[in-house]
C-alpha cells in the first residue's frame, strides 16, 4: 500500500471518530485531494448528527457537483440546522450545468419556504426555460423570500409575459425588497404597464425601490417617465438623485437640462459628479457656463473631472 493510501485511509477512519471537530476536519482534508469515489463519504456526512459537520459537507460539496451530491443537498434545505440549510443552499446556487434543472424542478412543487427560495436561486444561475411556469406562480408565494428569488428567476429569463405579474409586484407588494427586486427585473422589457409600475416606484415610501425605480428607467430609457424622474432629483436621498440625474442623462432629455444644472450645486458630490456626466449625455449648450463654473470651482476632483468631461462632450455635440 502505497504511502498516500494509508493516508486517505486513515482520514476515512477519522470520519467516524467520536468528536465531532475530528470529523470535520477530516472531511476537509479528505475534499483537498478528493477522487469521485471518495465524495460518497462527503455526501454521508450530510446525515453526520453534529450540525457543524454536515455544515461542513455541505458547503464541501459544492466543488463535488453531481446527481448524487445534489439530490443529498436539496434534502439538506431542509436540515434542522439554518448553518446546514445556508451552506446547501450556497453550494446548490453554484450550478452552472443546465443539466441540474430537471433535478430541481422535480422537487421544486413540494419544497417549503427557505428550500423553495433556495431552489429558486440555484434555478436562475441556471437560466432554464421550463422555470418560468414554476418561478410565474412562485410570484403568489406568502413567503416572501420565495417571492423575491422567484422574481430573480424571471429577470434573468428575460421571457417578457412576466412583464404584466412583475408590474403588480413592483407597486403593491407589502415587502420592500420584494418591490425592489420586481422593479429591477422589469429591466427586461417595456410597455405601458412597465412605464406607469416605474413611474409609481419613483415615490415608493422606501428609497432603495426608488433608487432601483430610477435605475430601471434609465435602462429602458422611457421618455414618459421624465417627469418623474425630475421630481426624483429633490428626493430626500443622494442615492436616489444620483440615479435619477444618471437616467435623465441616458433618456437625454432636454427638458431636464435646468433642474441638473440647479443639482451641480447639490449638497452630495455624488449627485454633482452624475449630475455633470448626465449633462454632458444630453449635450445641450445651455449646461455649458454651469459645468466651466463647476469645472474650476467644485471641492471634489471627481466632480471637476466629470464637469471637464461634460464640457468637451457638449462641445463636441454642438460643433
Amino acid at each position: 500500500m502505497t504511502n498516500t493510501n494509508l493516508a486517505l485511509l486513515r482520514i476515512i477512519s477519522r470520519l467516524q471518530d467520536v468528536d465531532a471537530e475530528v470529523r470535520r476536519l477530516a472531511l476537509s482534508e479528505l475534499a483537498d485531494d478528493a477522487e469521485d469515489e471518495h465524495i460518497a463519504y462527503i455526501v454521508a456526512a450530510l446525515t453526520d448528527k453534529a450540525a457543524q459537520v454536515r455544515a461542513t459537507a455541505a458547503s464541501l460539496l459544492q466543488d463535488f457537483l453531481n446527481a448524487e451530491s445534489v439530490a443529498a443537498l436539496i434534502q439538506a434545505l431542509s436540515d434542522d440546522s439554518i448553518e446546514v440549510r445556508e451552506a446547501a443552499a450556497q453550494s446548490l446556487s453554484e450550478l452552472k450545468d443546465s443539466f441540474f434543472a430537471a433535478q430541481l424542478l422535480k422537487h421544486f412543487p413540494a419544497a417549503q419556504g427557505f428550500a423553495k427560495a433556495a431552489l429558486l436561486r440555484a434555478l436562475r444561475e441556471l437560466r432554464d426555460a421550463d422555470a418560468f411556469a414554476p418561478a410565474l406562480q412562485a410570484l403568489d408565494n406568502s413567503d416572501p423570500l420565495v417571492r423575491r428569488e422567484a422574481v430573480g428567476v424571471l429577470g434573468y429569463l428575460k421571457n417578457t409575459e412576466a412583464l404584466a405579474k412583475l408590474s403588480e409586484l413592483a407597486t403593491s407588494d407589502p415587502v420592500p425588497v420584494v418591490r425592489k427586486a420586481a422593479v429591477g427585473a422589469l429591466g427586461i422589457g417595456s410597455n405601458e404597464t412597465v412605464a406607469k409600475a416605474l413611474v409609481l416606484a419613483l415615490s415608493d415610501q422606501e428609497w432603495n425601490v426608488r433608487e432601483e425605480a430610477a435605475v430601471t428607467v434609465g435602462k429602458l430609457r422611457l421618455e414618459n417617465a421624465v417627469n418623474a424622474l425630475i421630481s426624483a432629483m429633490k428626493d430626500d436621498y443622494w442615492q436616489v438623485r444620483g440615479k435619477a440625474a444618471r437616467s435623465l442623462g441616458r433618456i437625454k432629455s432636454r427638458t431636464a437640462t435646468s433642474v441638473l444644472i440647479e443639482a451641480l450645486a447639490d449638497e452630495s458630490s455624488n449627485v454633482r459628479k452624475e449630475t455633470a456626466y448626465a449633462l454632458g449625455e444630453i449635450g445641450d449648450k445651455a449646461a455649458l457656463p454651469a459645468l466651466l463654473l463647476a469645472q474650476q470651482q467644485d471641492t471634489d476632483v471627481d466632480v471637476r473631472k466629470a464637469a471637464k468631461l461634460a464640457t468637451a462632450q457638449i462641445s463636441l455635440q454642438n460643433k
